[in-house]
């Protein structure tokens, strides 16, 4: 039977300064000035649109992803926050993030947006090394970079993550470790560290720059991991890294098949309805011009239909290194764990992973090979 998981809300700011040449989200190049009083409005109507989704339940966390947020100004973000708790209680745990780009924050605003309710920050640095940035359409540089990640430490956050990416063109093994010697010294609670990829419709996909081979990836990976282990980063996530304690709490709720609302410019949410024992996605109108002043902002709703929850359960869950409880599978699946026995017993088979009584766990052999072990579950 279906029972009701945490609930988290995403909030998607579309907006950045320039778009970058390897980013495939829905950004838009800011154009003038912003209007942020008109949007604000417009995220608190869309998220009244979706009361009947909160069911009772109190906000577990909320992220405030882009595009650049941080081009809202703090007073913004308050009254966004303030809106968002007339509406629906906050858990009194709650974490809320915000992400932010080195490049689009003075100092003084850290201090502002932790003030305004903002309880982790995660700052797109990407790279320490200004040739790289530069490369990748950044707008900020190495200085800034570093000067961010300081003045995070100091502001008062309970939590702040830096983004890093690998595989960079031209990168060498020796700059991808220094990369992470740098954001370490500077002692993030939590580290996301993920790999270039050239995706669809980007600058990069019609003009690819030159990545390093699959030999030097490899080494980058595996040497990366052990590096970041041994500076006390445990890797809790395909490619999130924290401290103890420090793991993000949104992006658990994701990957565990918990329940997200998204409103915003293209925010995709997904809802668990304890009546009707079904589970449903959401999308938000993609484009800012349709989005602004519609007053029904749903672009898409549609339906996980039974046959299609383990798998969808199994492809967000996999993601996370921790063994896979058979009750949450069956709480946020509605199914028995019995209709996984096959594809699970092909697994252990193949040394992907190992089934105990109450949970699946899988293997070191496993977590390399997670795109194999769901195919076994379509055969």
């Amino acid at each position: 039977m279906l029972t009701l998981p945490p609930l988290s809300l995403y909030i998607h700011i579309p907006w950045c300064v320039q778009k970058c040449p390897y980013c495939d989200f829905n950004s838009h190049g800011q154009h003038g000035e912003l209007p942020q009083q008109e949007y604000v409005d417009d995220l608190l109507n869309d998220l009244k649109n979706d009361a009947a989704y909160v069911q009772g339940r109190s906000l577990h966390s909320i992220f405030i992803g882009g595009g650049t947020p941080s081009l809202f100004d703090a007073s913004q973000i308050e009254r966004l926050l303030d809106g968002v708790r007339a509406q629906i209680p906050f858990a009194p745990d709650i974490e809320i993030t915000m992400e932010a780009n080195p490049g689009t924050l003075e100092h003084d605003d850290f201090s502002a947006y932790c003030a305004a309710g903002v309880t982790r920050l995660s700052i797109g640095v990407q790279s320490f090394s200004s040739d790289k940035l530069n490369l990748l359409g950044r707008i900020h540089d190495k200085h800034e970079a570093e000067v961010a990640a300081t003045k995070a430490a100091q502001a008062g956050y309970q939590s702040f993550n830096l983004d890093l990416m690998h595989g960079l063109p031209n990168q060498s093994f020796e700059e991808a470790m220094r990369d992470i010697d740098k954001a370490a010294a500077l002692n993030p609670p939590h580290l996301s560290w993920y790999q270039l990829t050239i995706e669809p419709n980007t600058l990069f996909h019609s003009k690819p720059p030159q990545l390093p081979d699959d030999e030097a990836l490899w080494q980058i990976y595996e040497q990366g991991q052990q590096r970041l282990a041994a500076l006390g980063y445990e890797q809790y996530e395909i490619s999130a890294y924290a401290k103890p304690g420090y793991q993000c709490r949104h992006n658990l709720n994701y990957w565990q098949f918990g329940d997200y609302l998204g409103i915003g410019c293209g925010a995709h949410g997904k809802i668990t309805m304890a009546e009707d024992q079904r589970i449903y996605r959401t999308v938000k109108i993609k484009h800012p011009k349709g989005y602004l002043g519609a007053g029904d902002y749903l672009f898409d709703k549609s339906e996980v239909l039974a046959e299609d929850r383990a798998l969808e359960y199994l492809m967000n869950r996999l993601r996370l290194m921790s063994p896979i409880p058979k009750r949450e599978f069956e709480s946020r699946t509605g199914l028995s764990a019995e209709v996984l026995n096959e594809g699970m017993a092909r697994g252990a088979a193949k040394g992907l992973v190992i089934i105990q009584d109450e949970h699946w766990q899988l293997t070191a052999k496993g977590q390399m090979f997670v795109n194999e072990l769901l195919g076994l579950f379509c055969e």
